[in-house]
C-alpha cells in the first residue's frame, strides 16, 4: 500500500525524465495482449527502456551502480562477522604439506569426488554446480552493459560468443531440471536422510527457496534470451545480432509480437537475474549454501592425518616426558581447559567446518549410532555448532567481547547421550563430501567431560581404570594376558 501510495509521484518522476506523456502514451499506443503487466511502475520503466531515452539510461546505470555497490557492502559486512565468528576459535596449524593440500581442495571441492558414492544425486549437483557457476560468467557482462548502458557488450567476439551463449542455455536448463528433481526428492520423495529431529521447518525451507530462486534465475536467463532473439529479428535498435538460442528460441512462441512489450519483459528478465543474484550473494552468511565459497577452503585445511589419529594436548605430554625424563624442560604450553565446554574452544577449523556443512545427511545416514536409533547425529553436531556460533557472534555485537550468557556448547546445544552414543568409526568424516569432520568436536567434547568434569558413563571410568593399572582396557592384569595361548 506505501508502495501504491507513492505510484503517481514516481510517475511524474520518470514522466520528467524521459519527456513522454507516458500515461497517454500508455492507454492509447500500447497494449500488453499476452501478459498482465498493466499500468503500473515497472511497466512505466521498462516503457521507457525501449526507446532508450539518454536521461533514463543514465537514470538506470546510477541505479545499476548503487544496487551494485550496496549488495558488495552488505556481503562485506556479514562475511566479515562470519570470519569474525571462525576466529573465535583455538589456532591450529594447517599450512603444512601445501602441495597435498591444494591436489585435495581440486580433487574433493572441484572435482567433487566423494559425491560419487551417490551417483544419481552426483551427477545432478555437478550439473547444477557447473551450470551455476559457469552460466555466472555472463555476470561479467551483465555487470559491464550495466555499468556503460551497453547490450551484450561482448557479442563482438563473433562465434566463441554464440558457443558461450548456446553452452550458457543448455546448462540454465540442466540446472533448472536439477533443481525440479531435487525438489521432488525432497517434498515429495521424501528422502530419509532429509529428515531428522535437527532438520526443523527452516532446514527444510532454506533448501527449497535455494532452489526455486535457482529454477527462477534460469527461467529468467531464458526468458530474456529468448526475448532478446526475437528483437533481434524485429531488427529493433540496439539490439544487435549477437548469440545463439538454442533452447530459449523454443520459448519465442510465448512472447508477445510487439517491440514495446518484448523490451519490456526483456529488460524486466535482466533486472531480475542481477538483482536475483544479488539477493542470492547475500542470502549465502543465512544459509547452508555457504559452502558454495566455503568449500574450497574447508578442504584445503582439511586433516590430512589418518582418519582416527588424535591429537595430543601439548600441556599433557609435557607433563608425560617431564615425569619420563626428569631432565626434560618443557615448552612453553598456552593455559586452557582441557578438552572443549563452548566453541571458542574449538579450534578455527572446527568452526569453518560448521559454516560450510550442507546438512545433505550423508554423514547422519551411514552412522551407525543413528542407524540403530541412537540420538546422536553428526549433521546436527554441525548444526549445533554453527546455532552456537551465531548466537555467540550476536552476543559480541550487542555487549563486546567477555560477555558470559550462561551458556554452552556442550548440554545446551549438544547432550551427553549425544557425545557418548558416538563409536569414533569416522564413518561420518568419510562420507562427507567436502571433508568436515564431526568426530573432532565430539572428541573435544568429551575431552571436557572426562578431564574437566570427571563426568563419563560407568563403563568409560571402568576402561579408564583398567587402562591406568593393567595398561590395557580390559580387566586383567599384564602377567596374564596371554593365558589364552597356553588354554588352547
Amino acid at each position: 500500500m506505501l508502495i501504491v501510495g507513492y505510484l503517481p509521484f514516481l510517475d511524474q518522476v520518470f514522466l520528467r525524465i524521459s519527456g513522454y506523456p507516458l500515461r497517454i502514451f500508455f492507454q492509447y499506443t500500447v497494449k500488453f495482449e499476452t501478459i498482465c503487466w498493466h499500468s503500473n511502475l515497472f511497466y512505466r520503466i521498462c516503457f521507457n527502456l525501449a526507446y532508450y531515452n539518454k536521461s533514463y539510461k543514465m537514470v538506470a546505470q546510477i541505479l545499476f551502480i548503487a544496487l551494485t555497490a550496496a549488495a558488495i557492502a552488505l556481503f562485506g559486512y556479514n562475511f566479515r562477522k562470519v570470519i569474525r565468528n571462525i576466529r573465535l576459535g583455538k589456532a591450529a596449524n594447517r599450512s603444512d604439506q601445501p602441495q597435498k593440500r591444494l591436489l585435495t581442495m581440486l580433487r574433493v571441492a572441484f572435482g567433487q569426488t566423494k559425491m560419487f558414492f551417490r551417483p544419481i544425486p552426483a551427477v545432478l549437483h555437478f550439473v547444477v554446480y557447473a551450470g551455476f557457476v559457469i552460466i555466472n560468467i555472463e555476470v561479467l557482462e551483465i555487470m559491464i552493459d550495466g555499468l556503460f548502458g551497453t547490450h551484450r557488450i561482448l557479442g563482438g567476439i563473433g562465434v566463441l560468443y554464440n558457443l558461450l551463449i548456446g553452452s550458457f542455455e543448455f546448462l540454465a536448463l540442466g540446472v533448472w531440471l536439477g533443481c525440479a528433481i531435487f525438489l521432488i526428492r525432497r517434498n515429495i520423495i521424501r528422502l530419509k536422510r532429509f529428515t531428522g529431529p535437527e532438520m526443523t521447518s527452516w532446514p527444510k525451507s532454506d533448501a527449497n527457496i535455494i532452489l526455486i530462486s535457482e529454477i527462477l534465475l534460469m527461467t529468467a536467463f531464458l526468458t530474456m534470451n529468448a526475448a532478446d532473439f526475437k528483437l533481434q529479428a524485429l531488427g529493433v535498435e540496439h539490439y544487435i545480432t549477437a548469440g545463439a538460442f538454442p533452447v530459449s528460441q523454443y520459448l519465442q512462441g510465448f512472447l508477445p509480437d510487439s517491440a514495446t512489450s518484448l523490451v519490456a519483459i526483456e529488460r524486466g528478465c535482466w533486472w531480475f537475474h542481477i538483482i536475483g543474484i544479488f539477493g542470492f550473494l547475500n542470502y549465502l552468511p543465512y544459509s547452508k549454501h555457504f559452502h558454495i565459497l566455503f568449500a574450497f577452503p574447508n578442504t584445503y585445511y582439511s586433516n590430512l592425518e589418518p582418519k582416527g589419529e588424535f591429537t595430543n594436548m601439548k600441556s599433557v605430554t609435557n607433563e608425560v616426558k617431564a615425569m619420563l625424563d626428569p631432565s626434560f624442560t618443557p615448552e612453553e604450553a598456552e593455559a586452557g581447559r582441557f578438552g572443549a565446554k563452548d566453541v571458542n574452544d574449538l579450534s578455527w577449523v572446527n568452526l569453518m567446518n560448521a559454516y560450510t556443512c550442507t546438512e545433505c545427511g550423508r554423514c547422519t545416514s551411514v552412522c551407525p549410532a543413528n542407524i540403530t536409533g541412537k540420538l546422536l547425529s553428526p549433521r546436527k553436531i554441525m548444526m549445533d555448532t554453527r546455532d552456537r556460533m551465531e548466537e555467540v557472534g550476536k552476543n559480541i555485537d550487542k555487549t563486546g567481547t567477555g560477555f558470559d550468557d550462561g551458556k554452552s556448547l556442550i548440554d545446551n546445544y549438544i547432550t551427553r547421550e549425544e557425545i557418548w552414543a558416538c563409536t569414533s568409526c569416522n564413518a561420518c568424516t568419510q562420507a562427507c563430501p567436502i571433508n568436515i569432520d564431526p568426530l573432532s568436536i565430539i572428541t573435544e567434547l568429551r575431552r571436557f567431560a572426562v578431564m574437566e568434569e570427571s563426568q563419563s558413563p560407568a563403563s568409560i571410568n571402568v576402561m579408564l581404570g583398567n587402562i591406568e593399572n593393567n595398561g590395557a582396557p580390559w580387566k586383567y592384569s599384564p602377567a596374564d594376558r596371554f593365558n589364552w595361548a597356553s588354554e588352547s
